[in-house]
């Protein structure tokens, strides 16, 4: 086998590696604003076919895994190479996760949308949900351009989701306090809006690894957690 074809197979097999990693990121965005659209239209049809979407999410990190492997076992890459496969292995499996959270949203959708449970307002929420939405898709941009400095911004923008999640928590609570009746529909979206918030880490530890594809150092700066939600304590007076 000629020097010029085992490069252009390695070339084919990392290019191969690259689409379904973009893939599988375009799937997490995709289900995201299903399972959001889904919560806001009570629309369980619509949360199902989320749920349903799951498998492809799965089929997918299962294949990109196998070709990794064998990148590794068979092509033995080395620096920057070396450093692609390791971060596109290790963004799958933050897009993996992903999935499983924008399923159990659509699932939790799916109990209150059938048991009718009140929930307030859910629009804090929906914010939540399209800032992460335009993570997952800048980090995509990122990704295909290989650009550390896009990375950086998406990281940053995780800050914005905490906050957000921060101000929902405490609605929530007012909301319940107000009336015991609410509480069930509104644990649900609390929980939802975790699961939300947990989908912004993950696409800034995306950003991270992505940094460190591109310049070989990780981020010289801890990323700033702005989650206060362990914190809050509402009191009787916050209803009054």
């Amino acid at each position: 086998m000629s020097d010029e074809h085992i490069v252009s197979s390695f070339d084919a097999d990392m290019t191969r590696l690259r689409d379904m990693v973009l893939e599988m990121g375009h799937i997490v965005s995709s289900q995201l604003q299903a399972a959001t659209r889904a919560l806001r239209k009570e629309d369980r049809a619509l949360a199902k076919q989320v749920i349903a979407g799951d498998t492809e999410l799965n089929r997918l990190e299962s294949e990109l895994n196998e070709l990794a492997i064998k990148i590794l076992a068979l092509r033995q890459p080395f620096a920057k190479d070396l450093r692609k496969v390791v971060a596109t292995l290790k963004s799958a499996g933050h897009f993996e996760r992903m999935g499983d959270l924008a399923r159990n949203i659509a699932q939790r959708t799916n109990t209150i949308t059938k048991a009718e449970a009140e929930t307030g307002s859910i629009e804090t929420l929906v914010r939540m949900s399209e800032t992460v939405q335009v993570m997952t898709n800048s980090i995509l941009t990122a990704y295909e351009r290989l650009d550390d400095e896009l990375a950086e911004e998406v990281r940053a923008q995780d800050e914005t989701v905490d906050r957000l999640h921060n101000s929902l928590f405490r609605e929530m609570l007012t909301y319940m306090m107000e009336d015991p009746r609410n509480i069930s529909g509104c644990m649900h979206v609390m929980f939802m809006a975790k699961n939300i918030e947990r989908m912004g880490d993950n696409v800034a530890d995306i950003a991270e690894e992505l940094i460190y594809m591109v310049t070989g150092e990780w981020p010289e700066s801890s990323r700033i957690k702005k989650d206060k939600t362990s914190k809050i304590i509402a009191t009787p007076e916050e209803t009054a």
